[in-house]
């Protein structure tokens, strides 16, 4: 019996419509059990909306049964600005992505699929948080972990995550670089099964450097990483990211490394809007999430997409089945 794990995200955006909706489709496997932990009132809210074609009951923090295909975790009321980020909101997302920690780390969950936030309500309500992926790395006590994004179309990983450009040519070291390719070699081969993985690495400065000419990040820590005998079967590169994306090379790799979030996100996002998944890589626990937002705009509407929460699952439960295998 594999069990899944579902947060609602922000309470006044798309991510408890979302979940209803992917439950409406994937609670069909026997085999599976799902916890969507959700404030009682916002599910009833958006079941009102969205009709739940599945079978559930309601529990709480103190009780915890999960007896039925879905359980609604519920643990309190929390007012509802629908496409706004409000204190309640970044609180109840907060709440619900600590407790998904809590189960996936005790093993009573074996992934959790994170519904989309606002990072700026959580910070509203009092916690200092980056991101997911920093928040869940720091709660499982690891340093080395990677921002990974998958889809048929393709797979790329970040070495640096939310930072400011100006911080990003001096976080690129060699041994950041080393970690990086550690773990994404170790996620591709363990997590999604490629026994022969080929990693395209993309250069910092325009051009790759131009032989150092515009940048010497390439030349000084890329280069002599990549020719590296170690990874020489690996690794290709360092590419210059505009001609890389231009002529389709990230079709002849299993995984793109790219320097910063942009550099990554825009083509990924470009080839793969509404089909895309977030997924920490290096991390004990396996976590995957949409590639989009809160949608505030269209909160509340009944008309967001599941297909990029339902992919999430799909990953989720591929990377659990591949770990149990190990």
């Amino acid at each position: 019996m594999n069990k899944f794990v579902f947060t609602c995200g922000d309470i006044n955006g798309i991510g408890p419509e979302i979940v209803i909706k992917a439950l409406n489709k994937i609670t069909q496997n026997p085999k599976d059990k799902f916890i969507f932990i959700c404030p009682a009132n916002v599910f009833d809210k958006n079941s009102k909306i969205i009709k739940p074609k599945f079978e559930f009951n309601y529990s709480d923090f103190k009780e915890e049964k999960f007896d039925s295909k879905v359980t609604v975790l519920d643990y309190g009321y929390f007012k509802q600005k629908i496409g706004y980020p409000t204190i309640d909101s970044g609180r109840a997302a907060f709440l619900s992505i600590k407790k998904s920690f809590e189960l996936t780390s005790n093993k009573i969950a074996d992934a959790v699929i994170t519904a989309p936030i606002s990072k700026l309500a959580i910070n509203m309500s009092g916690e200092k948080f980056a991101g997911h992926t920093e928040m869940y790395a720091k709660w499982c006590g690891i340093n080395n972990f990677v921002m990974t994004f998958l889809s048929e179309k393709m797979n790329a990983a970040l070495a640096t995550i939310h930072e400011p450009i100006k911080r990003v040519p001096v976080l690129i070291t060699k041994e950041l670089i080393i970690k990086k390719i550690e773990i994404i070699i170790s996620a591709l081969k363990n997590d999604l099964k490629i026994a022969f993985p080929k990693v395209a690495v993309l250069g910092l400065n325009p051009h790759a450097g131009e032989n150092g000419l515009i940048g010497v990040e390439e030349k000084e820590i890329l280069i002599p990483i990549i020719t590296n005998k170690i990874y020489s079967k690996i690794l290709d590169g360092p590419f210059s990211p505009d001609a890389f994306f231009a002529n389709h090379l990230y079709k002849n790799y299993d995984l793109v490394l790219g320097m910063y979030h942009d550099q990554v996100l825009i083509p990924f996002k470009q080839i793969n809007f509404g089909g895309g998944v977030n997924f920490t890589a290096g991390l004990p626990i396996v976590r995957t999430s949409p590639d989009h937002g809160t949608a505030f705009d269209i909160a509340g509407e009944g008309k967001a997409s599941e297909s990029s929460i339902i992919q999430a699952f799909n990953y989720a439960k591929k990377i659990v089945l591949n770990r149990k295998r190990i």
